[in-house]
């Protein structure tokens, strides 16, 4: 799967940098079947080069000849593409679908300061998440952190991207990318790990044991051979994090579950019988750990759809993590 999809600011600031000039495509808002959701975006440099997506290819010609007037012009634009537009229907957009583009040039008299876009790109290589608002009638922005952000717009920062259109203002949310951090390399991460970046995760294993955690079993992987309460210390997971414990073996997987539990990880899932997971549980409140923590473990792992084989297991195991993503 090809990040830079997902990177679409970075790469906006890297083209502006370059002197080609950049615009950004934001969609902020769709009705019926438009094809991408608020917050999607598209990059279009100076000279033609594009990455990402507002519709999913149905519109994108339309949105980069404005993006490229716009920076001809300096000035951002609303644009509005619906089932009864003519040009909406010319290219493509004939399914019952409207979809609203904001397109900004970066800098420009109207267009979104480069300083910002530096601040936004600044925040997410750090991991912390942003709101990015535009006054559509005076075209000021801001950014705005959790703690700043109005409270109808706080839930949103569990989402991966989105945005809202509101009292003329929109705003769009960025967040760090979506983590798993898998304990054990069992052959179940070895389905686990690749599945799981497809599905936009950042995945990371941990494991001390070398012959289980090699490259040859898991190339590609960023591999963690610390002992996982050091290495949970080191990744230090947030609300953006899910923790998945495939050993069931005391040593390796309770420090890591003793981590997740005091972070604020939104799923944390453990393998073993329940057999297993009752012995688990007799070690964690021996431990200390409260009841409402212990009630966030997810075990035995993954929804119960008959899984038998690792990579039926894993497939089980991630539609639970976004499960809990989407509707926790």
């Amino acid at each position: 799967m090809d990040d830079r999809h997902d990177r679409i600011p970075e790469i906006a600031l890297d083209w502006h940098r370059q002197g080609k000039g950049a615009a950004l495509a934001t969609v902020v808002d769709t009705w019926g079947s438009a094809p991408r959701q608020a917050g999607s975006q598209l990059a279009v440099s100076g000279t033609g080069e594009i990455m990402g997506s507002v519709s999913g290819g149905c519109v994108e010609g339309a949105v980069v000849t404005e993006a490229l007037e716009a920076l001809a012009d300096g000035r951002s634009r609303l644009l509005t593409f619906g089932v009864a537009d003519e040009t909406a229907f010319s290219v493509g957009l004939a399914c019952g679908g409207t979809i609203r583009v904001l397109v900004e040039p970066v800098d420009g008299a109207q267009g979104m300061p480069a300083a910002v876009l530096a601040d936004l790109v600044a925040a997410r290589a750090a991991r912390q998440p942003r709101a990015y608002a535009v006054d559509l009638a005076d075209w000021s922005r801001r950014l705005m952190t959790p703690a700043e952000a109005p409270d109808e717009i706080g839930g949103r920062f569990r989402l991966d991207r989105s945005g809202m259109l509101e009292d003329g203002r929109f705003v769009a949310i960025h967040n760090p990318p979506l983590r798993m951090i898998v304990v054990g390399a069992v052959h179940i991460a070895q389905a686990l790990l690749p599945m799981a970046r497809i599905a936009g995760f950042d995945p990371v294993l941990i494991d001390p044991r070398d012959a289980f955690g090699s490259a040859a079993r898991f190339p590609g992987e960023t591999i963690l051979h610390d002992w996982p309460d050091e290495a949970m210390a080191a990744l230090a997971p947030d609300a953006r994090s899910a923790i998945v414990t495939l050993t069931h073996d005391a040593k390796l997987d309770d420090p890591a579950i003793l981590a997740a539990l005091a972070s604020d990880c939104f799923y944390l899932g453990c393998l073993g019988s329940t057999r297993t997971h009752a012995k688990r549980l007799e070690r964690l409140r021996a431990a200390g750990v409260a009841e409402d923590r212990i009630a966030r473990i997810h075990a035995p792992v993954g929804l119960n759809i008959g899984a038998a084989s690792p990579a039926e297991i894993a497939v089980s195991v991630l539609a639970q993590v976004i499960e809990s993503l989407r509707k926790g």
